[in-house]
């Protein structure tokens, strides 16, 4: 005990004239105190720089979940992207209503397409003229039924989702196209793939459709869509897959979309 108490003295002297300059009176007991709190305050100090800095990122366990929210907020801008052009063109037609100035998009519904036709036909006030657009109506009506059996009693009037080379239930597009709705719905899953692509469901009764392999989804789960509304878009790097079900029963999309 009485060596812990034995005091030393720390002194610094000048080298030519051995002047001292400074000293210091210790003990064991406060060298070891004064150790003991140096050390505890960098371990503070580097705890701090740890958790209030960006070089946890270099820990283990870290880099994971940086990673997974740098996807998070990828996905985020792109949705919010798709939504930012689709206001613009909103927009973009807005101005051209106003100033009298309307462009035909090329890509209008069918339904567009019909009252277009249907109001250059009526140009020519005749009979011949009334017959052929009631012969035109009711083409256009078949080609759009889906189906109207005894099992059933409700019609359904499905758009192209996208244009391209169909084969089968697969569509290869040429250039970036927006993906529509074929229907109105309510989108109820709209889940990412391992493979990084979105599976779109949407369903309007016991009639369901699934996107398979889209690049790009624009709508969350729960939303509620009108046909031809855009859900998410479709590249070169990318073929669709289209699946139809009616009440568990496979549809094939050829047959009941006008392509």
């Amino acid at each position: 005990m009485a060596k812990q108490q034995r005091k030393y003295r720390l002194a610094m002297l000048e080298d030519t004239t051995l002047r001292e300059v400074f000293h210091i009176r210790v003990s064991a007991m406060s060298a070891i105190s004064m150790l003991a709190v140096t050390f505890i305050v960098l371990l503070v100090l580097l705890s701090l720089l740890i958790v209030y800095t960006p070089v946890r990122n270099i820990l283990p366990g870290y880099s994971a979940s940086i990673r997974q929210q740098l996807i998070d907020a990828s996905a985020r801008v792109d949705s919010l992207q798709s939504n930012l052009d689709v206001q613009r063109q909103y927009l973009d037609v807005l101005r051209q209503v106003t100033a009298g100035d309307i462009r035909l998009d090329s890509a209008q519904n069918l339904d567009s397409l019909q009252l277009i036709e249907r109001a250059q036909i009526q140009e020519f006030n005749s009979d011949v003229t009334d017959a052929f657009l009631a012969q035109y109506e009711q083409k256009e009506r078949d080609r759009l039924m889906l189906f109207d059996n005894t099992t059933s009693s409700k019609v359904y009037q499905l758009m192209r989702p996208v244009r391209g080379v169909i084969n089968g239930n697969r569509i290869r597009v040429a250039r970036t196209e927006n993906l529509l709705a074929i229907m109105r719905g309510t989108i109820i899953s709209a889940e990412r793939m391992s493979d990084n692509t979105f599976t779109i469901i949407l369903q309007n009764g016991a009639f369901m459709a699934v996107y398979r392999h889209v690049p790009k989804c624009t709508k969350m789960q729960g939303a509620t869509v009108e046909r031809g509304e855009i859900i998410g878009w479709m590249d070169t790097e990318h073929e669709l897959e289209l699946e139809l079900w009616d009440d568990g029963q496979a549809v094939d999309p050829q047959e009941v979309i006008v392509w």
